[in-house]
């Protein structure tokens, strides 16, 4: 969390606002795992937020922090009172903010993360034409396919594709996929001949690694039937965009979402594999930390990635 904007200020000798700033500098402490780069992010000396924190332990009594020359660890007693610091201290940000929205113009550094292959073919256009739009804003953006905690690392918003899980979030859904099952062109032959999902199992299968049943398929027609298939996997890899490259090499079959093979079907780098059995549909969703305000850099980016995402779904984007 960044808090340096919110208490950099010049303001009251009370001692409460006095308090406010040391909560910020223990905060900092806490977060960065060192006074010297507590220091660098409220852009202060090292001896402030020293001598800060240990007024703020001599007033109270409470031994906070434990230092030695290498590291500094923080007591059971500042485990506690941190996290009620990051709960005022957010709200204050959130206070700032709030103010900062009588111009109605994003301005500042929109932190956020995506999955690898969603993020590299969606977000990031998306991330460019902000940017082109508000000038005045810059993006810090992690694209992983690993789930990032939102509040622990001062994550705004974060694209999830597939299925919520998550409780202590807030979400927006701006579009859904769905998984298709493919091939290189150089199996067409072969693959012609399938008509049943239990076919598949005379095909190499490439498995991605990423996903956390990566094995199991469900199948189903229209009618309502449905076959479970357990495939037998001749290459794991643990991201799309490598198994999409395994399957141009004619490598094997694979299932993956049509967000990254809408285009490679359409100009006949993949085929489509039985394409009367549907496989289960997933969500794309915006979530945000739990909070009542969302800045306007937020919800400018998300306008702009969900129309995006509405012109991927009206077949805009293949390419």
């Amino acid at each position: 969390m960044r808090m340096e904007k919110a208490y950099s200020r010049s303001g009251s000798k009370l001692g409460g606002f006095n308090n406010l700033r040391r909560l910020a500098y223990f905060a900092a402490v806490v977060e960065t795992g060192s006074f010297t780069a507590a220091a660098e992010r409220l852009g202060i000396t090292k001896a402030v937020v020293s001598q800060q924190v240990a007024r703020l332990e001599q007033e109270f009594r409470t031994s906070l922090l434990t230092r030695t020359t290498r590291s500094v660890q923080v007591t059971s007693a500042g485990k506690v009172f941190y996290q009620r610091c990051a709960l005022i201290l957010r709200e204050a940000e959130d206070a700032f903010d709030e103010l900062g929205e009588i111009a109605q113009e994003p301005t500042g550094t929109l932190r956020l993360t995506a999955p690898f292959d969603y993020g590299v073919t969606f977000v990031v256009p998306a991330i460019a034409a902000y940017t082109q739009q508000y000038p005045d804003c810059r993006v810090d953006a992690t694209l992983r396919d690993q789930k990032v905690d939102l509040m622990a690392e001062d994550i705004e918003l974060a694209i999830r594709v597939g299925w919520l899980t998550e409780a202590s979030v807030q979400a927006r859904k701006i579009g859904s996929f769905q998984q298709l099952l493919v091939a290189s062109p150089s199996l067409e032959k072969e693959v012609a001949q399938l008509s049943q999902p239990e076919e598949l199992l005379k095909f190499p299968f490439i498995a991605n690694k990423a996903l956390p049943h990566p094995l199991q398929w469900e199948f189903s027609l229209s009618k309502g039937e449905r076959r479970t298939i357990h495939v037998r996997a001749s290459i794991f890899l643990d991201a799309t965009l490598a198994v999409r490259e395994a399957l141009y090499a004619g490598a094997g079959i694979s299932i993956l979402p049509d967000y990254v093979i809408a285009g490679d079907i359409a100009a006949g780098r993949l085929i489509h594999i039985l394409p009367q059995w549907s496989l289960p549909s997933g969500g794309i969703h915006v979530v945000f930390p739990l909070a009542r305000f969302r800045p306007a850099k937020v919800r400018a980016f998300v306008d702009i990635l969900a129309h995006r995402e509405q012109q991927r779904q009206e077949g805009a984007f293949i390419k």
